[in-house]
């Protein structure tokens, strides 16, 4: 999970300043298309390491895709109705949310989908859900080949005529729409062009072809570093440092309630199944055939003579301190199994998972293995809590709905700093019902209470960084704050996933602190409801 943020930590940050450079529609074609590879290669690799490489890379890819998009959408909508369909582009930020936790609790559990080509490759059924995943990226790329670019952006560099073919493309449209299509399209006023890059231009001519594109990478570079200073001069100088802080502790408190939901209720699951756990102490058993499924038990000091394991399931069994003497385990499937401090005398162990790694401070003397079954070998279907996990994502992602839905038909009518501020203080105020969430249904619940409150402050905080940049570095600063967003989701990822099982009082206290705090900082931005876009 941190790989992917760390991609997308420097993708947006990266393709947000390209944005700004080459136009929106070109850098979401090619962050899109980054995407999709590497998220197709991913399904396919064997190894960890290139499976990690595959997964940083399409995340470096989608990192592009927030500041590129929203900059991209903002500049073609009309300010009466900004910030209302701004929001309703958030709103599927959540449906991809419910089709990706959707897809998982629908194909992952399947573990029949799977199959493998010897002993070299295996595709199982969670490699077919990073496919499916990454369909939707495939057909934006597609779509994106059809639009047009940004008007705004091609005045900002001096491209006037292309700008006014597609503005009038949109009048027309929307005359039509409206039975006017008599309107003439007309303009009044436009902006002086942009000087192009000399640098460049020589290069272009007199280098050779692998010093022109060093040159021209090395100067989109250094311009999106400039770019991104200008972030910090007036007039928007104020306005990025008071975002930052908003970005940061939204983030942070966010994300870090969100790892650390799914891990308490893991963790209230697995206290309670360890209350139930049954002990059986000082056993002697001979001449007996186990097959059956043994769960939850712990067997110690035992004693098993001659006795055949066939056809069984262990799950969450130990067995401490025992002999197995002249014993055979057959078709054997275990999982959260181990034999600890045991000795196994003349044991033949034929077709099971049971690797070395189980068997811990144990001696085996005189025993033989034969097809070893190497890997996850236990099905969802005998891993029932293994549904919760996709069960419990799918609800906590689905309650951002009435949210979504809410903040799209008020953001224009109560203001986007309204919507901020409200909504990160209620948020951090409704962390302190935890104290009460003492079983899975009550932290399920919380859960969707939270997400349901926070969309709303991540929709207006999205439509007001938008519209307090100008054009010419509106995505390089969007790609920032979303670099930082990413970093700030680490680091609450690694501080609250720390805190699981130890304490309530310090996830809360903090969680609840620093949205209170950055919603009261989020006040303290202009309100832009009624400005024009830079």
């Amino acid at each position: 999970g941190s790989i992917v943020y760390l991609g997308m930590m420097v993708g947006a940050f990266f393709w947000g300043g390209l944005a700004d450079k080459v136009g929106r529609r070109q850098s979401l074609l090619i962050c899109m298309s980054v995407n999709g590879f590497f998220a197709f290669l991913s399904s396919f690799v064997q190894g960890y390491g290139f499976f990690l490489f595959c997964r940083l890379f399409s995340g470096f890819g989608i990192g592009g895709a927030m500041p590129t998009v929203f900059s991209y959408f903002s500049e073609v909508l009309a300010r009466e109705k900004r910030g209302e369909h701004l929001s309703w582009l958030c709103m599927f930020w959540m449906i991809g949310g419910i089709y990706a936790s959707a897809m998982a609790w629908a194909i992952i559990p399947h573990y029949g989908w799977s199959f493998s080509m010897g002993s070299a490759y295996q595709f199982h059924s969670w490699r077919v859900f990073v496919i499916v995943c990454a369909l939707p990226c495939v057909s934006s790329v597609v779509a994106l080949t059809f639009m047009p670019e940004s008007p705004r952006f091609l005045l900002e560099v001096g491209k006037h005529d292309e700008a006014w073919m597609i503005l009038k493309q949109i009048h027309d449209t929307n005359m039509r729409a409206r039975g006017q299509p008599e309107k003439v399209f007309t303009v009044t006023r436009i902006k002086t062009p942009k000087q192009i890059d000399e640098l460049i231009e020589i290069e272009s001519d007199t280098g050779t072809w692998y010093r022109r594109c060093f040159v021209r990478i090395r100067t989109e570079l250094y311009g999106i570093w400039l770019t991104f200073m200008r972030c910090f001069n007036y007039p928007v100088k104020d306005n990025t440092i008071k975002l930052t802080a908003v970005w940061f502790t939204l983030s942070f408190g966010y994300y870090g309630l969100s790892v650390w939901f799914p891990d308490v209720i893991k963790h209230l699951q697995s206290d309670e199944y360890a209350s139930r756990v049954k002990h059986f102490r000082n056993e002697e058993v001979s001449h007996f055939v186990f097959n059956f499924t043994l769960e939850n038990q712990i067997h110690s000091n035992g004693e098993y003579i001659n006795d055949r394991f066939i056809m069984m399931k262990f799950k969450s069994v130990t067995f401490e301190d025992s002999l197995f003497k002249n014993c055979v385990f057959e078709d054997i499937t275990s999982l959260n199994t181990y034999f600890r401090n045991c000795t196994f005398v003349n044991t033949t162990f034929y077709n099971t998972d049971l690797e070395q790694y189980k068997f811990v401070d144990s001696e085996l003397i005189n025993c033989t293995f034969f097809h070893v079954r190497t890997g996850c070998q236990i099905s969802f279907d005998d891993d029932y809590s293994a549904y919760w996990i996709y069960f419990v994502n799918f609800l906590g992602t689905l309650a951002v709905l009435p949210g979504n839905i809410v903040s799209a038909l008020l953001m224009d009518r109560i203001g986007r700093l309204t919507m901020l501020g409200g909504s990160m203080v209620l948020s951090g105020i409704s962390c302190f019902f935890l104290w009460f969430g003492t079983s899975e249904s009550m932290m399920i619940g919380m859960l969707c209470l939270y997400n349901g409150l926070t969309i709303s402050a991540w929709n207006s905080l999205d439509v007001i960084t938008v519209e307090l940049y100008p054009t010419d570095r509106r995505a390089t600063g969007f790609g920032f704050l979303n670099a930082l967003c990413k970093a700030a989701a680490v680091l609450g990822n690694l501080i609250f996933g720390s805190l699981v099982g130890i304490t309530k009082a310090i996830p809360i206290l903090l969680a609840s602190t620093v949205l209170v705090c950055g919603g009261l900082v989020g006040l303290r931005l202009p309100d832009t409801r009624t400005q024009v876009l830079m």
